[in-house]
């Protein structure tokens, strides 16, 4: 059986907009009969895979996923000697090829796109680019195209395309399975959204002109997150062609960089910038995947000198043993390990024993626990 990685986190922001909607308000949903924040996880995910520490703990560049790739085939080629029409000319005929054609730009934009977004890897580039050197005057790129395919079939040396997968409905061979599950947070608590009426002064304004430079409305809220992703370890090894070095890299650089990164929406106004107040990662052997969601489905409340985040903490944990209680299975009994500020320790019951004392102790336990097979 497939050894399933949770992450489960609480986290609290100020007045921020993480996450807009088409119309610039931060994203909501009903959840429990109430509104709730939200942020999706498109947006986490992203944070996540550029976040530093994924690289720094991988040692691995992440992956491009763009429609753009020509752009830089084109240039690696003319730093090998071709001259720029030419190069522009192949690495076009290569993509529209693997990705069923490219669409031409205004005027102003030197490079044409293709038509999908397409997630890359730089090994994958690399190989593009060293398969035309080595075909300059083959200009058979439908075999070229087949050649890649069958290289980079069902393998990936990128851990975030080994994570949170590609999808290439003209080309399946291609595509990958996410190994990664991630969920959009949610507040545990019911929020109302709020406006922010704003003015700019003019700072060169003649002192008899009245009013604002300018002026305009901006929406935010303020919550505290339930946030949770699941990792499949044999699916993620399996994408990574079998390296387990590599994969065990993979799991604590995503832990590292989902309890550091936080998504870049309004910082410059609202510089919402909190770490989680707790980490809660299992480790099991069951085939089972539990979101403790379901803990905050009756809208958390502040109580006496218990604020909201006691309560969510406490909510959390009683759900946790509530599930295992039920659901648990001696026969493959979890690992878990918690990290939680210490404002929140004496909420917690069932949990207090996984305590470690760090982030990096955190990282090193799990490193620790995990299967030596699939």
């Amino acid at each position: 059986m497939s050894t399933k990685i949770e992450f489960h986190m609480i986290q609290s922001f100020p007045p921020a907009n993480l996450n807009r909607d088409d119309t610039n308000m931060p994203k909501d949903c009903e959840f429990g009969g109430v509104r709730r924040a939200r942020i999706s996880s498109q947006c986490i995910k992203r944070s996540i895979r550029l976040h530093p520490d994924f690289k720094k703990y991988t040692g691995v560049p992440p992956a491009d996923r763009s429609r753009r790739l020509i752009d830089p085939i084109q240039k690696s080629l003319i730093e090998a000697g071709k001259k720029p029409e030419e190069a522009l000319e192949a690495a076009s005929a290569f993509i529209a090829e693997l990705l069923g054609g490219v669409e031409k730009q205004k005027d102003d934009e030197q490079y044409p796109r293709s038509k999908v977004l397409f997630y890359a890897s730089k090994e994958e580039i690399s190989a593009m680019v060293q398969a035309l050197l080595d075909n300059w005057d083959n200009k058979d790129y439908k075999g070229l195209v087949k050649d890649y395919i069958k290289q980079f079939s069902d393998r990936t040396s990128a851990p975030d395309i080994a994570l949170f997968g590609r999808m290439l409905a003209d080309k399946p061979n291609l595509s990958m399975e996410a190994s990664c599950q991630v969920a959009h947070a949610i507040s545990t608590h019911r929020v109302n959204m709020e406006m922010d009426f704003f003015t700019a002064v003019d700072d060169l304004q003649q002192t008899e002109d009245a009013g604002a430079g300018m002026m305009g409305i901006t929406g935010f809220n303020a919550a505290t997150f339930y946030r949770y992703a699941a990792i499949d370890w044999g699916q993620l090894l399996e994408n990574l062609n079998g390296d387990r070095e590599l994969a065990q890299k993979t799991v604590c650089g995503f832990l590292s960089a989902m309890g550091k990164a936080i998504p870049t929406g309004k910082q410059n106004a609202f510089a919402a910038q909190t770490p989680p107040s707790l980490i809660l990662v299992i480790i099991r052997e069951d085939e089972q995947a539990w979101s403790l969601v379901n803990a905050f489905e009756k809208p958390v409340t502040a109580r006496g000198d218990k604020s909201i985040l006691h309560q969510s903490a406490a909510a959390l944990d009683n759900h946790w043993h509530e599930l295992d209680m039920i659901y648990g299975d001696p026969n493959c009994p979890v690992k878990s390990f918690m990290l939680a500020l210490p404002e929140i320790e004496g909420e917690l019951t069932y949990l207090k024993d996984a305590k470690v004392a760090s982030l990096f102790a955190l990282e090193e336990a799990i490193c620790g626990a995990l299967p030596q097979e699939a």
